[in-house]
C-alpha cells in the first residue's frame, strides 16, 4: 500500500473511531444523569455501570472468537447494528431493570466495535508512524469523550432525542471503516488472564490496575449523579466530566515521562496520595462555585487518570518483550473487573453520605492502593532494571490497541 494510500485509510479509521468515542461519550454521561431523573435509585444506577463493564469484559473476551469466524467487516457491522438497536430501546423502554440487561449488551458491544476499529488501526503501523499514530489515537478517544460529553447539551434530557443522537454517530462509524480499500487485519489477540503470573510480574502495577479501576468505574458511571446531586445544571455537569478528561489528558506525558527516569513506584506513590487528597477536598467541602469545582475536577484527573499507565509500565518493566499484548490485556481485563465492582460498592456510600460519598470511596480505594506501594517500597524492594520498558499513553479500550505499542 503506498504512503498516500495508507495515510488516508488512518484517516479515515480515526474519523470512525471519533464517532464510537463521541457517541459512547454522550451515551455514558447521559445515561446516568437520565436514570436520576428517572428517580432510579443510587444503587440501581451502580448495578447498571457494574453490568456496562460487565459487558465489556465479556466483549474483550468473546470479541476475537466472533472475528476470526465471521471477520473484521461482518463482525463490526453487525456488533453496530445490535449497538443501535439496544441504544433506541434505551428510549421506548424506561424501566430500571431492563437498563441493567441493556447496559450489559452496550458493554459487550462497545468492547467488539473499538477492537474491530483497533485492530483496522493497527494493520496500518509501521515502526516509523507507530508512536504518533499512538499518540493521534490518545488524542483522538479523549477528544471524543470530551465532545461527547458536552453534547448531552444538545437536547433535553427527557425524550428520545439524545439517544437517537448517539445511534446516528455509531452507525456512520461504520462507513469510514466497511467503504475503505483495505485488506483484513491481523487477527486480534486473545485476552487471556495469568493472575499468578501478573502477581509474580509486580504486586503494586496489578492490583493497582484492580483498584483504579474501582475509582474509574465508579466516577465514570456516578460523576454524573454527584454533580446533579451537588445541584448543577446540566451544562455544568458535562464540563465537570469533561474537565476531568482534560486534566488527564494533560498530564499523562509529563507523569509519563518522570516515570520513565526513576523507579515507577517512587513516582506512583505521591500521585496516588495526591488524588486521595483531592477526593478528600471535594468530598467534605461544602458547596463550591463553578470555577472551583472545575479545577479541583482538572487537578483529580490528572493525577488519577495516568495512575493506570503508571501501572501497565510498571508491570512490564518486568515482562519479557514479547509478553506485552498478553499481560497488557490480561491487566485490561483486571481493571474492567475493578470497574465493573467500582459502582455498585460507591453507590451505599452515596445513599448514606450524600453525593460526596463517591469521593469517599475513591479516596478510600486510592489510599488502600497507597498503602500497597509504601509496603512494596519498604518490605519488599526490588532491584530496579538499569533500561526499565518506556511509559506509554494507554486507553481502556480493548487488548487491539497493545499490539501496537509492543514493537
Amino acid at each position: 500500500m503506498s504512503t498516500g494510500s495508507s495515510v488516508r485509510t488512518i484517516a479515515i479509521i480515526l474519523l470512525g473511531a471519533i464517532l464510537v468515542f463521541t457517541g459512547n461519550g454522550l451515551l455514558q454521561t447521559m445515561l446516568p444523569m437520565r436514570a436520576d431523573l428517572e428517580h432510579f435509585s443510587t444503587a440501581m444506577i451502580g448495578l447498571q455501570g457494574t453490568a456496562y463493564f460487565g459487558g465489556f469484559i465479556a466483549g474483550c473476551v468473546l470479541g476475537p472468537g466472533l472475528i476470526k469466524n465471521v471477520g473484521h467487516i461482518r463482525a463490526f457491522a453487525g456488533v453496530v447494528a445490535i449497538l443501535a438497536a439496544v441504544i433506541l430501546v434505551f428510549a421506548i423502554w424506561i424501566d430500571p431493570y431492563v437498563w441493567i440487561g441493556l447496559r450489559l449488551m452496550t458493554g459487550a458491544c462497545l468492547a467488539v466495535t473499538v477492537m474491530s476499529l483497533e485492530s483496522w488501526l493497527n494493520d496500518q503501523a509501521t515502526n516509523e508512524n507507530r508512536g504518533r499514530m499512538l499518540s493521534i489515537y490518545f488524542i483522538v478517544s479523549n477528544a471524543g469523550w470530551i465532545a461527547g460529553q458536552l453534547a448531552v447539551n444538545l437536547s433535553s434530557l427527557q425524550g428520545s432525542t439524545l439517544f437517537i443522537l448517539v445511534t446516528v454517530m455509531v452507525c456512520l462509524s461504520v462507513a469510514p471503516v466497511v467503504l475503505t480499500p483495505t485488506k483484513e487485519p491481523t487477527p486480534v489477540p486473545d485476552a487471556r488472564l495469568d493472575l499468578r503470573g501478573l502477581f509474580a510480574l509486580s504486586l503494586v502495577g496489578t492490583i493497582g490496575c484492580f483498584l483504579v479501576g474501582a475509582a474509574e468505574g465508579a466516577f465514570w458511571t456516578l460523576g454524573p449523579v454527584f454533580g446533579q446531586q451537588r445541584g448543577m445544571s446540566v451544562f455544568e455537569v458535562t464540563l465537570l466530566m469533561g474537565s476531568f478528561v482534560l486534566g488527564g489528558t494533560l498530564s499523562q506525558w509529563p507523569i509519563g515521562r518522570l516515570s520513565d527516569n526513576h523507579d515507577r513506584r517512587i513516582v506512583i506513590l505521591p500521585v496516588t496520595l495526591a488524588t486521595v487528597a483531592t477526593g478528600l477536598t471535594i468530598a467534605f467541602t461544602g458547596e463550591l462555585d463553578l470555577k472551583a469545582m472545575l479545577a479541583l475536577a482538572v487537578l483529580h484527573g490528572a493525577l488519577m487518570i495516568p495512575i493506570y499507565s503508571l501501572c501497565i509500565a510498571h508491570v512490564n518493566d518486568s515482562a519479557p518483550s514479547d509478553r506485552f499484548v498478553q499481560v497488557s490485556g490480561g491487566l485490561l481485563l483486571i481493571y474492567s473487573a475493578g470497574a465493573a465492582l467500582g459502582p455498585l460498592a460507591a453507590a451505599p456510600l452515596m445513599d448514606h453520605y450524600g453525593p460526596g460519598g463517591l469521593f469517599m470511596f475513591l479516596s478510600a480505594v486510592l489510599a488502600l492502593f497507597g498503602v500497597v506501594v509504601i509496603f512494596r517500597i519498604i518490605v519488599a524492594r526490588r532491584r530496579i532494571r538499569a533500561f526499565p520498558d518506556r511509559y506509554a499513553l494507554v486507553t481502556r479500550t480493548t487488548q487491539s490497541i497493545y499490539e501496537m505499542e509492543e514493537h
